[in-house]
């Protein structure tokens, strides 16, 4: 199974966002990453310095979004409903970016059940809970 470390992550997207502003190659996972990053350029001056971006700390305490776990959630999101997993994900993101018109908000909807799912997760030392993520992703359709 691929662990990538806080660093991995944001030499990951600082890369892809250099490489698509070079307008280079890119990988299927930097193409979809790219995507995400082209929805949220209020991330280019972070994405642009890597080094910076690596020293970086995001406290929650003083209200400030952490780009990298943002972007690795639409990351995420995008690969459940590609295939599926949990079984219901992609049902309920079409119902989602129907009900709003706009499969960006249907994410971060998403992103707002699986950042509940994980941290119920953390909080009780149990594995995610894929039935409850997808009951909450299901309260929301409605």
């Amino acid at each position: 199974m691929f662990n990538p470390s806080q660093q991995d992550v944001r030499r990951f997207f600082c890369e892809t966002y250099r490489k698509s502003q070079a307008r280079e190659i890119l990988t299927p996972l930097e193409a979809i990453a790219s995507d995400w990053i082209r929805q949220h350029p209020e991330y280019d001056e972070t994405l642009h310095d890597a080094e910076e971006a690596l020293q970086a700390n995001y406290s929650v305490d003083q209200g400030q979004t952490n780009p990298f776990l943002h972007l690795s959630m639409h990351l995420s999101i995008s690969e459940q409903i590609s295939v599926d997993q949990p079984r219901g994900v992609k049902a309920a993101f079409q119902t989602l970016a129907n009900k709003y018109n706009s499969e960006h908000e249907a994410h971060h909807q998403i992103m707002e059940c699986l950042g509940e799912m994980i941290w119920n997760s953390q909080r009780t030392g149990l594995p995610p809970d894929g039935q409850a993520y997808i009951e909450a992703l299901q309260q929301r359709c409605r």
